[in-house]
């Protein structure tokens, strides 16, 4: 039988506790990072563009780190058209506009580049009341465009 024994000093204890510290903390903030992606919109704080950038990079969107265009409106105290017809479209994907009526409400637009099969002319809106996403949309303008939800194409809901 062979026994091996080794003295370890305490400074080669404490540098190995440290990494171990570190990378139990590197684990926590990976793992804290990759949570947003299944949290619902309620749970979403969207105070900053970081903010916005995230949670359209957590439904598989890559936008560029600008908005295009930011709009600050008060949303009418009942909804009417054309408000009715696309809380339609929010509707089919978790978001109500109702819950905003009478209130300020902020549209963030950016250029998404990862739609697939096209290479520009794409957009994500992004509405924010509060502080929350109230509701969102994919956006291509012209002859061939489209107006869908904020589910990454081949996603199911």
């Amino acid at each position: 039988m062979l026994i091996w024994t080794a003295r370890i000093s305490k400074k080669t204890k404490a540098v190995v506790a440290v990494i171990l510290a570190g990378i139990l903390v590197a684990a926590v903030i990976l793992l804290a990072g990759r949570s947003h992606a299944g949290r619902d919109a309620a749970s979403w704080q969207l105070d900053s563009n970081a903010d916005r950038v995230a949670y359209l990079e957590s439904m598989g969107w890559q936008v560029e780190a600008e908005p295009v265009e930011t709009l600050q409106f008060l949303l009418p105290e009942k909804l009417e058209e054309p408000y009715l017809t696309y809380n339609e479209l929010q509707d089919t994907q978790g978001f109500d506009l109702s819950v905003c009526c009478g209130k300020q409400v902020a549209r963030y637009t950016y250029t998404v580049t990862n739609y697939p099969g096209r290479a520009e002319g794409v957009q994500a809106n992004l509405y924010v009341c509060e502080g929350q996403p109230v509701a969102g949309d994919i956006l291509c303008a012209g002859a061939d465009g489209f107006q869908d939800t904020l589910v990454y194409p081949g996603e199911a809901n």
